[in-house]
């Protein structure tokens, strides 16, 4: 299972462009400069609720756009197959094994 802070740094570089800009700075800073609550809700001037509630949510979003969308999904699994694909070329598998892998790559498409 992959960790939920990688997971929701992976969901953000996807979807971030369907956050409002305050979802964006707040996640920004949180996950991506390892900014504390406190620290963002000083540099906003609000509450550290405010800053928890908005990220809790704007979580919730990024997984529900995943759960509609998949493309996250959708990369793990092309990720999975180039590497597939990449040692069967290296391995000097047949013709038939790589045009079944490259197959699958792009029905994924």
């Amino acid at each position: 299972m992959i960790d939920k802070t990688i997971r929701i740094n992976y969901l953000y570089d996807f979807y971030q462009s369907l956050l409002t800009g305050k979802q964006n700075n707040y996640m920004r800073m949180y996950y991506l400069d390892d900014w504390s609550l406190g620290e963002i809700a000083d540099h906003f001037q609000v509450s550290r609720q405010a800053v928890y509630d908005n990220i809790r949510r704007t979580e919730a979003l990024l997984e529900e756009y995943e759960e509609k969308l998949s493309l996250f999904e959708r990369y793990q699994e092309r990720s999975g197959l180039m590497k597939k694909l990449r040692s069967l070329i290296e391995d000097g598998k047949d013709r038939e094994d790589i045009l079944r892998v490259l197959q699958k790559v792009e029905n994924l498409e």
